[in-house]
């Protein structure tokens, strides 16, 4: 049986595949600042891109993009502060949420939302 470290990680190789074909340039994958960690940061054009990354193998508990709350999107926003904090030369960020529903081994649906911001 997959564990759960397992699961997210095949979720973010799917979504850094997803991304890449996409356009987008992949920046860091897991990147930790203390206790901040980011899924993915990547760029298109000249806008960095803070992703968090959701992955359910079913519906059970609900739609994987369901389970980001307030207290994750500060979290998020704290991230990106301090990234850019370390790398200035971004000036303009925008957070978004992959979620991606597994079934068996393959991905039965990447759905990306854009511009999160609450």
């Amino acid at each position: 049986m997959e564990s759960n470290k397992d699961k997210g990680a095949n979720g973010e190789q799917i979504a850094t595949d997803y991304l890449q074909e996409l356009g987008f340039t992949i920046l860091d994958r897991n990147w930790r600042h203390h206790h901040l960690e980011v899924d993915i940061i990547a760029f298109k054009e000249e806008l960095l891109h803070i992703i968090e990354v959701k992955t359910r193998h079913s519906l059970r508990y609900g739609r994987p993009e369901e389970s980001i709350k307030r207290d994750k999107m500060t979290f998020l926003k704290n991230a990106a502060e301090a990234y850019q904090y370390q790398h200035p030369f971004w000036k303009y960020v925008q957070f978004d949420v992959i979620a991606i529903t597994i079934i068996g081994n393959h991905p039965k649906e990447i759905f990306m939302i854009e511009d999160v911001y609450f």
